[in-house]
């Protein structure tokens, strides 16, 4: 999902409403079915941070929320609230499903809107990126606690490639567009989800191969951007 935007105002009254409606959606949940203190705590962490990073981003870009950007904005207030579900070990399975699927389905939505509306920019492409990255982190932290820490991989491995690429600039080089990587990402989401409401047989294989296919596109993109990467003049890569 990428958003172009047609004003550069300052969007921090805008991110202070949906800060607002995320502490307003985790007292409504919190009211039917409980939320605890550690869930309460995370939720709004969850809430000031993306306020802070989302803010922070904007004011960098010279940019405003789009159309789209608020779609995703709505993906992560819900993300927010599977967050702190996920956090206060929460028995309510089938509200934390219901949550992450809707999440998940609207990233359908916010890239249709920036191509219908015609708004499109890096920073909704990173802040779309973001989103499913932090979803995925969290459902992988849940499925952990009932399969073992290994599915953790699965949510950190985005966020090890980020980290490798501080030190390795061959790693921060622009990607070919590939539908088996967009691919084997959203299936990632699907089978945690599936894996989250016990609603498919042998779980742990299903998640072990999304791993493994997992594991496969971050090895195939990092060979890529091995081969192109820049050389110097002495013939070896920069780092």
């Amino acid at each position: 999902m990428t958003t172009l935007q047609h004003t550069t105002a300052p969007a921090v009254p805008e991110q202070a409403l949906w800060a607002a409606a995320q502490v307003l959606l985790l007292a409504l949940i919190g009211g039917l079915v409980g939320i605890g203190p550690v869930g309460w705590f995370t939720g709004f962490a969850y809430a000031i941070g993306t306020f802070v990073l989302v803010s922070h981003a904007l004011r960098r870009a010279g940019t405003a929320l789009g159309p789209a950007d608020r779609v995703t904005l709505a993906r992560g207030t819900l993300i927010g609230v599977v967050t702190a579900l996920v956090a206060e070990r929460t028995e309510q399975t089938a509200l934390l499903v219901a949550l992450a699927a809707i999440a998940l389905a609207l990233d359908c939505v916010d890239g249709q809107v920036a191509r219908r509306t015609g708004t499109s920019s890096p920073f909704g492409a990173r802040f779309d990126m973001e989103v499913d990255a932090f979803l995925i982190l969290v459902l992988s932290a849940h499925v952990a606690f009932e399969l073992g820490p290994w599915v953790l991989v699965i949510g950190a491995a985005r966020y090890l490639f980020v980290a490798a690429s501080w030190g390795l600039s061959w790693l921060r080089g622009a990607l070919p567009h590939s539908l088996a990587r967009k691919a084997v990402a959203a299936a990632q989401g699907v089978i945690l989800v599936a894996a989250t409401a016990e609603v498919i047989p042998f779980t742990a294989v299903l998640v072990g191969l999304a791993l493994v296919t997992l594991l496969w596109s971050f090895g195939r993109d990092i060979a890529w951007l091995w081969r192109h990467a820049p050389v110097s003049v002495e013939g070896s890569r920069h780092v």
